[in-house]
């Protein structure tokens, strides 16, 4: 199966990141992708205030229907990136599955909230947001177990773990990794994962500046179940495709079959 990860610089115009995420999606299915991810909050990115002007109700909005429809016409599996989806005053911070039906197969809530300091930025996202404590996996139309996280996430092994145990034989990572972590982070925990899963991971950044001075780091990637990264986006809104070989996959778990070597310490 060929899989896209879509690079985006979303703002605070939600009519725009919308035109982007179409056209790039398009051009991914239009190489091939039958899986196409996009970054996190992708409708409106930036402070607090411009999230919550890009928020959704899950069952409608306009980033939802898009999803929704254009999955659906293109008869891709559309993992689109994460959504900020209204939950009383508060938001949730939320992965969504659209399969190739135009449906709804499965939603994932960030577990893990950044609230960090990096490069003299302050990131408080549990004052709006709340995290969400179910692990997600989700089938593709072709069958392959799909695992569901978002950007902070990425830093915590042990829900990689728990996807992998449920059987996710691919990854999905939308997110909006800042330009310091990409840096210095991004590669090195992507390959991390895929390397302890023996899974592909794909990796949908934002990019460039964004409203509020926030710069995320782009460097989109798809990496193999031996860590090797398949693909890479260069700076700037765009996407990326590569092809993912389940029955390398296979080899690769059976020739070193670190994954039914695990013991739990007592």
């Amino acid at each position: 199966m060929r899989a896209a990860a879509v690079q985006l610089n979303s703002t605070d115009d939600l009519d725009r990141n919308l035109a982007t995420a179409d056209r790039l999606t398009r051009a991914a299915a239009k190489d091939g992708a039958r899986l196409v991810v996009l970054p996190e909050k992708w409708p409106a990115l930036g402070p607090s205030e411009v999230v919550a002007s890009g928020a959704q109700d899950l069952d409608d909005g306009p980033a939802i229907r898009w999803a929704k429809r254009t999955a659906g016409e293109l008869g891709i599996d559309l993992v689109a990136g994460s959504v900020a989806i209204r939950s009383g005053a508060r938001l949730r911070n939320t992965a969504i599955h659209v399969g190739p039906d135009g449906e709804i197969h499965a939603t994932y809530t960030k577990m893990h909230l950044f609230d960090v300091e990096v490069d003299g930025r302050a990131y408080r996202e549990s004052e709006h947001e709340d995290a969400g404590d179910e692990v997600v996996t989700t089938t593709l139309a072709d069958g392959t177990e799909l695992g569901l996280a978002v950007c902070y996430d990425l830093r915590f092994p042990t829900l990689f773990e728990e996807l992998g145990q449920r059987g996710a034989r691919t990854i999905a990572v939308p997110s909006a990794f800042t330009a310091k972590t990409t840096q210095d982070h991004w590669e090195v925990l992507l390959r991390a994962r895929a390397i302890e899963q023996q899974a592909f991971v794909v990796a949908a950044n934002q990019a460039g500046e964004h409203p509020g001075g926030m710069k995320s780091g782009g460097r989109s990637m798809i990496v193999d179940p031996w860590g090797v990264v398949l693909a890479e986006a260069p700076g700037g809104e765009g996407h990326v495709v590569a092809d993912l070989d389940r029955e390398a996959q296979d080899r690769t778990r059976a020739e070193l079959p670190a994954l039914t070597h695990r013991r739990i310490p007592v």
